[in-house]
């Protein structure tokens, strides 16, 4: 007796579906966004979508995808909290909206980060999923690593993904400096979007990501001003690096400047974009 032929919609198909109705929904990215979330149901490699003509969506990964391709679509859901893994430089963490997505903007902070010296104490604040301090401390297992958040949840996940990853990084829970040690360098990806461009977000951001971890008054620059502020009085802290949006650059540097830090670059992202500013006590 014959096998029953393999029933399913061939994968193409299904791609150039969802397609449709990603790209309708007003999505930046429908082919990325379409073959990241059938990838996800099938188990495979987006390279495998389009190089196997005979791969089929059969079975329950017909009803998963529909329900992928609804979430992004009607719910403007981000890809990442669908699939629940992001990749930052050399890992993939585990993503959900207990934090922010991380973004390959903030790999800048690993990146200026990775020239401190032997056995530097660092801290990664607001960690979120702990995307920063892991890459760090996977690159450079000889820095002393800590992250802290003010967020239990976001905490939990950052350390599920420490754990999964086996890379040894000390978890805090803390509000800004209060309580962290002694310190060589602070790296932070803080709140920094100013209240007044909230309707201007993507729905992405507004309908799914933590707004704690966004927004900062009026200007974007509370949490920034708040920990500056802090660390004027942390004369061991030398080196700080900090990411912040679009525009606020001469501010954050004249605050820095208050703080003591008296040499002071921006890192631009590849947008241009004076991304990180990097602040450093030569005295």
């Amino acid at each position: 007796m014959h096998a029953p032929p393999n029933t399913g919609t061939p994968a193409r198909d299904a791609l150039d579906g969802a397609i449709t109705a990603i790209a309708a929904a007003g999505c930046e990215t429908p082919r990325l966004d379409a073959e990241l979330l059938l990838a996800h149901v099938l188990g495979v490699g987006r390279e495998r979508l389009l190089s196997d003509r005979d791969l089929l969506v059969a079975g329950p990964a017909v009803r998963a995808f529909q329900d992928a391709v609804r979430r992004r679509a009607a719910e403007r859901e981000p890809v990442a909290y669908i699939t629940g893994r992001r990749g930052f430089r050399r890992l993939e963490l585990s993503v959900d909206p207990r934090a922010l997505i991380p973004r390959p903007e903030s790999e800048l902070l690993v990146e200026v980060a990775l020239g401190l010296g032997a056995g530097a104490r660092v801290l990664d604040l607001g960690t979120g999923s702990g995307a920063v301090a892991l890459a760090l401390k996977h690159e450079r297992p000889d820095l002393q690593v800590s992250a802290s958040d003010s967020s239990v949840r976001a905490l939990e996940l950052a350390r599920a993904n420490a754990e999964r990853l086996d890379i040894d990084v000390r978890w805090l829970h803390a509000d800004l400096l209060t309580d962290v040690g002694e310190l060589d360098a602070v790296l932070s990806n803080p709140p920094y979007v100013a209240e007044s461009e909230r309707a201007a977000l993507a729905p992405e951001i507004v309908r799914h990501e933590p707004p704690e971890a966004l927004f900062a008054g009026p200007d974007g620059l509370d949490t920034i001003r708040a920990l500056l502020a802090q660390l004027a009085e942390r004369p061991d802290v030398r080196f700080l690096a900090l990411e912040i949006g679009a525009g606020q650059a001469p501010a954050v540097a004249e605050l820095a400047r208050a703080a003591g830090f008296d040499a002071i670059r921006f890192e631009r992202d590849l947008a241009r974009i004076q991304r990180v500013v990097v602040a450093e006590r030569s005295t």
